[in-house]
């Protein structure tokens, strides 16, 4: 499909037409709002698992059912495609649909290495596609009146946090694909954790990270334990990543955050994430409990003894559908289309991976400088922050 073909199509006011490749939670996030959203049709989606792809297909009237993603990106006459499946096919997928002429949204992470990610914005860049990444956390209710906050002023700068996803017993299935290093890159820290990190950053202003110094343990999985109940798609896998890590984030100004997170730990029932900053005129604590449509949220003001601590009332956000409607305004925006090339999801893969390497080496590691564009980075899930350095890091001093 060519850039002019798509041009005139929008042009003349038919809907983008979309393709979903993968039929589980996340990709129903995606056909939800597809189905849902002005100016778009749900005409394709992929999947291996026949009942399911049968199904979704009756649910949202696709006609066009495919076992293999290969066969409708070859189909061609698609716009748009989301890409909701397991970590390791994420860059070959996407690579395929860029190169097909396709605009991307891939589920997070964006890849198992920032090598692979790479890939990925190369192929954005070459095709002159969009390309971006589904941060959905950071489109939750809770963190956008959180962000509103900061911007405002209410905390003065931001200078640490301690940001957490934790978990008493929720490894995604013990033997299934996430606990297989090789198809989905690591354990909790590559797949919650990376929402995490970037809900932090975002809430931050994207300041680019300096150096890392991380531990991960691998404790209760190995043994067979922390296991949640789930559908996940079982490979037979051995548990072969960590079950909890620790980060420690030097930021560009001085600045740190300690990202937490766990898939099993003996801790309180149940599952937890939120973040606390600390700002030189206040702090916050957002808390979220077992998936709450909103989480707790506390704005810390006052001066010494005397305290004018305020609850901040949040809505549940909007999501996935706030994220895909951003994702078609960019697709909608020709003139804009190489600012939003998934750079800002290979950074926050340059970052897991530098967390892994520093757990391995037992030794911090510093990162190259990104090169930072010019997106507003306040108002979009996955905004352009430049072509990102990926060369190998260093180990620190």
């Amino acid at each position: 499909m060519t850039t002019e073909s798509l041009s005139s199509g929008a042009a003349a006011g038919r809907p983008l037409r979309a393709g979903v490749i993968g039929l589980g939670w996340a990709g129903q996030q995606h056909m939800e709002a597809y189905a849902t959203l002005p100016g778009v049709e749900l005409v394709a989606i992929a999947g291996m698992e026949d009942e399911p792809r049968a199904a979704l297909g009756e649910k949202y009237g696709v006609e066009r059912r495919y076992a293999d993603w290969k066969d409708l990106v070859a189909d061609g006459d698609l716009d748009v495609v989301s890409v909701a499946v397991p970590t390791f096919l994420h860059a070959p997928i996407t690579v395929g649909a860029l190169d097909a002429g396709i605009h991307v949204l891939s589920e997070k992470p964006i890849a198992r290495t920032a090598a692979e990610a790479q890939t990925m914005v190369d192929a954005a860049h070459r095709s002159g596609r969009v390309l971006e990444v589904a941060f959905n956390h950071r489109r939750r209710g809770d963190i956008e009146a959180l962000k509103a906050a900061i911007d405002a002023g209410q905390i003065g700068r931001p200078y640490h946090a301690r940001a957490t996803w934790l978990r008493r017993a929720g490894i995604p299935a013990l033997g299934s694909w996430f606990t297989n290093r090789e198809m989905a890159g690591g354990g909790p820290l590559i797949d919650i954790g990376v929402h995490v990190l970037d809900y932090a950053l975002h809430l931050f202003g994207e300041p680019q990270v300096v150096a890392v110094s991380a531990v991960t343990h691998s404790e209760l999985g190995v043994r067979g334990r922390g296991g949640s109940s789930s559908d996940k798609q079982l490979v037979g896998s051995a548990y072969e990543v960590e079950d909890l890590a620790s980060v420690l984030l030097r930021l560009e100004g001085g600045g740190s955050i300690v990202l937490e997170t766990s898939w099993a730990a003996y801790r309180p029932a149940g599952d937890e994430f939120g973040i606390t900053l600390y700002g030189t005129e206040g702090g916050a604590d957002l808390r979220v409990v077992d998936y709450a449509p909103a989480g707790e949220l506390t704005i810390f003001t006052g001066d010494g003894e005397e305290t004018a601590d305020v609850r901040l009332a949040a809505d549940a956000g909007r999501g996935h559908l706030a994220v895909v409607e951003t994702f078609l305004e960019h697709v909608a925006d020709e003139a804009n289309w190489s600012r939003w090339d998934g750079s800002l999801a290979l950074d926050r893969a340059r970052v897991i991976d530098a967390a892994y390497a520093s757990a391995a080496q037992g030794a911090e590691v510093r990162l190259q400088p990104a090169t930072v564009g010019t997106a507003d980075t306040s108002t979009t899930d996955t905004a352009d922050t430049g072509t990102a350095d990926t060369s190998v890091a260093t180990k620190g001093a």
